[in-house]
């Protein structure tokens, strides 16, 4: 019974606070670079501080750069989404991206543009509208590193 309050009155709590959570689905269809289109879509839509949920979908051609490289690598053939995950905002963002192949060998990294679809990516993104999202040299490395604003204070 105690456990049925506490979560009784979490949930009221949670469901008053003021902060919003927002969810927006998306498909993409072939032939879109997928980089270039989520980067798209969360500047026309404004999201100042969100992150990927999911995405299901397939590439034809993948262009990632692996742990620790200058540059990326690339690679032509059918492969499928396994993982998208990272944050994103209108003021920048960070994606990671795994694939597999025909035979299930997988291989990920960070997300470049010209990732092109093959059938379908379907893509869940959210944002939470009391924070923001920065990416900025803060000292701790020497790359621009997320930096998470709360937004009022």
């Amino acid at each position: 019974m105690k456990y049925f309050f506490g979560l009784l009155l979490f949930c009221l709590t949670a469901c008053h606070s003021s902060t919003m959570i927002k969810t927006h689905p998306l498909r993409l269809k072939p032939g879109a670079d997928l980089r270039k289109e989520i980067e798209a879509y969360v500047k026309n839509n404004h999201i100042g501080a969100g992150w990927i949920v999911t995405c299901a979908g397939s590439l034809t051609q993948y262009n990632i750069r692996f742990a620790n490289q200058p540059d990326g690598s690339k690679g032509e053939g059918h492969f499928e989404i396994v993982s998208l995950s990272g944050t994103v905002s209108e003021n920048g963002s960070h994606v990671h991206l795994s694939i597999s192949d025909s035979t299930g060998k997988t291989i990920g990294g960070h997300l470049l543009e010209g990732n092109i679809i093959y059938t379908t990516a379907e893509i869940v993104l959210q944002e939470d509208d009391s924070f923001s999202f920065t990416r900025e040299k803060d000292g701790s490395t020497p790359w621009e590193e997320l930096q998470i604003r709360k937004k009022g204070e």
